[in-house]
C-alpha cells in the first residue's frame, strides 16, 4: 500500500513537470471558420476578422500569414500579444461570384497547434444580386 501511494505521488509530480508552458492561441470563431453566408458583391466589402486571445503564459508571436488567391491580409498584429490579451487578423475576400472556400495559414509560436501553424477558413457564397 505504501509503495502504491509513493508511485501515485511520483506520477502526479512528474506530470506537473511535463506540463507545457508557452503561448497558446484561442481563435474565437467556431472551428476557426468565418462564414460569410450568402452575400452580394454590391452590398459587402468582403472584410472579416478572425479574433483570438493568447491563453498561454508567454507572448504570442504571429510570424507570418499565407493566404490563398482571392484573399488579402489587411491587418495582422506587428507586436507580440501578451498572455491574456486579444487581437485580430483582418482579411479581405475579393468577392468573386460563386462559392467561397479558402484557407489561410498563420505561422505562430503557439504550442497548442502542430508546429505553431493555425489554419483559418472562410466559407460562404457570393451571389450576383
Amino acid at each position: 500500500m505504501k509503495n502504491s501511494i509513493t508511485f501515485i505521488v511520483l506520477l502526479f509530480i512528474s506530470s506537473i513537470s511535463f506540463a507545457q508552458s508557452g503561448p497558446r492561441i484561442d481563435i474565437h470563431q467556431a472551428d476557426n471558420t468565418v462564414d460569410y453566408g450568402k452575400v452580394t458583391k454590391q452590398n459587402d466589402n468582403g472584410i472579416r476578422n478572425f479574433t483570438f486571445t493568447n491563453t498561454g503564459d508567454a507572448p504570442l508571436i504571429i510570424i507570418s500569414i499565407q493566404s490563398t488567391a482571392s484573399c488579402t491580409i489587411t491587418y495582422k498584429p506587428s507586436q507580440p500579444i501578451l498572455p491574456g490579451k486579444a487581437d485580430r487578423i483582418e482579411i479581405k475576400y475579393n468577392m468573386t461570384l460563386g462559392p467561397i472556400r479558402k484557407t489561410i495559414t498563420v505561422d505562430t509560436n503557439a504550442i497548442n497547434y502542430d508546429e505553431g501553424r493555425v489554419p483559418l477558413k472562410i466559407k460562404g457564397e457570393v451571389l450576383s444580386n
